[in-house]
């Protein structure tokens, strides 16, 4: 078994260091040093320093348990994919027809107990009365941008700020169901656009009611 200054020594050259640079990077003279590597000094309150400067095991310099050297561990593979924080999703909403949407405008009490078999979650928690339409059509699938495909679900809040650029729901006169547009303002007046460039875009003036804005969009794969 070495003794505390062979190992001291052993440890220095393992670092490849000379006595007076080991002791600037401890803080202390040169001569501890010395004194601890020629056995004039068995005990010193330095040595856990020494052992993390010269990257050796403390427990081993101190009292000659265990390996020298402490264990290598393996490094953790790099990937470009890290976990993300999931939502928590605790605000359960009705899903609708486009039918009943539109009759949400007219109603006294639009969502009667009982009225829908299906809810969906979400973590969004909506300012006013707030439900799920499932999208028909590919009037808002567009070639480029924006898209809402054709079966993806979203969430209405009818309390949301209808402004200037936003998705919503409305209800022209001539209709009995709810459409699904962009909500456009120029010169004053309101209009809806679709988002495929292939349909026409609607004012919405007169009888024209917007019901909520599209707050979420949960696309099936």
């Amino acid at each position: 078994m070495k003794t505390l200054a062979e190992r001291l020594k052993a440890a220095r050259q393992h670092a490849q260091l000379t006595q007076k640079a080991l002791a600037q990077q401890v803080g202390v003279e040169q001569p501890v040093i010395s004194q601890l590597e020629t056995g004039k000094n068995l005990q010193s309150a330095h040595l856990p320093k020494i052992a993390h400067v010269c990257g050796v095991n403390a427990i081993w310099l101190s009292e000659a348990l265990g390996p020298m050297l402490p264990e290598r561990t393996t490094p953790a593979p790099q990937t470009n994919v890290a976990p993300t924080e999931q939502p928590t999703l605790t605000f359960r909403y009705p899903v609708i027809s486009w039918v009943a949407a539109g009759a949400w405008a007219e109603a006294v009490e639009p969502f009667p107990p009982g009225f829908s078999d299906r809810y969906e979650l979400s973590e969004y928690d909506a300012k006013g009365t707030a439900f799920w339409l499932e999208v028909k059509g590919d009037s808002m699938t567009a070639p480029v941008g924006q898209s809402i495909a054709e079966g993806t679900l979203i969430l209405v809040d009818t309390e949301a700020d209808a402004q200037h650029g936003k998705l919503v729901i409305a209800k022209l006169a001539d209709s009995n169901e709810a459409t699904f547009k962009k909500l456009v303002e120029d010169g004053g007046r309101r209009y809806l656009k679709p988002l495929n460039p292939a349909y026409p875009t609607e004012m919405c003036a007169g009888d024209c009611r917007i019901i909520g804005v599209v707050v979420r969009a949960l696309m099936k794969l």
